[in-house]
């Protein structure tokens, strides 16, 4: 694990999160690193849509990953990695196991949904096909409370 790369990743994941903020959505945002034959690396994003496009599958990570389909044209992304701001819920989980993502990175995690660890074990299930490496927690304070700050103003 690379700490400094995980952290810088994750910055551009907060940025997102505040993009979907601004358009009155759940502040969550998710960056997708994918390596390609050459050692190079493709990224895409995400943030969380929902309301704006209509689809209660427009989450950070489904969003991402139509991106990261249809640059690679291929819904299978091996060795990507995704940050994302918060622990992902479990049907984006579902999506990233059946992408066979590489490793998922979250910020926050999700006491209510997570399905990372928090409520459900969806990424790590043996049952599963495929288990991206998890880590949680990085830039977890920012990004949790980023998430507070958006539910208090609702309030």
């Amino acid at each position: 694990m690379n700490l400094g790369r995980d952290e810088y990743w994750m910055q551009r994941a907060l940025n997102l999160a505040r993009k979907a903020e601004a358009e009155g959505e759940v502040p969550v945002g998710a960056v997708l690193v994918l390596a390609d034959d050459d050692g190079g690396e493709q990224v895409v994003e995400g943030w969380n849509q929902p309301i704006g496009r209509c689809d209660p599958s427009a989450h950070a990570e489904i969003v991402a990953l139509r991106q990261a389909g249809r640059a690679v044209g291929n819904y299978r992304l091996p060795g990507a990695t995704l940050y994302v701001t918060l622990e992902p819920c479990a049907m984006c989980a579902g999506a990233l196991v059946h992408a066979r993502v590489g490793r998922v990175v979250y910020g926050a995690a999700d006491p209510r949904t997570g399905a990372a660890g928090s409520v459900f074990s969806i990424l790590s299930d043996s049952r599963n096909n495929h288990a991206p490496e998890v880590t949680g927690g990085v830039l977890g304070e920012a990004s949790a409370e980023m998430l507070r700050s958006f539910f208090r103003s609702r309030r």
